[in-house]
């Protein structure tokens, strides 16, 4: 499943024009790699967001888009890590 379309349906990124923006300018990160928009995202991955004033580390559980449709919140990642970010410089 695209990275965009997995933030939407796991509910990560309420937009999925926002999830692209967002992977465009590299605030989104598959295994440590920035990647584009279209990057495909696997039930494993681990996947870093970043927010304007937080960054979210998360494991992907669930890729399917039906299972995503059906999971109840949260259900479909674990979150790993998250810190607060400094707004005055970029995290990556």
């Amino acid at each position: 499943m695209r990275i965009d379309r997995y933030l939407k349906l796991a509910r990560l990124i309420k937009r999925r024009t926002t999830a692209q923006e967002m992977a465009s300018v590299g605030a989104v990160r598959i295994n440590g790699r920035q990647c584009k928009p279209s990057s495909e995202v696997r039930a494993g991955d681990i996947v870093e967001i970043a927010y304007p004033s937080r960054i979210v580390t998360v494991e992907v559980l669930c890729d399917g888009e039906n299972e995503l449709k059906r999971c109840a919140p949260g259900k479909a990642y674990s979150v790993r890590e998250e810190r607060r970010a400094d707004p005055e410089e970029k995290p990556w």
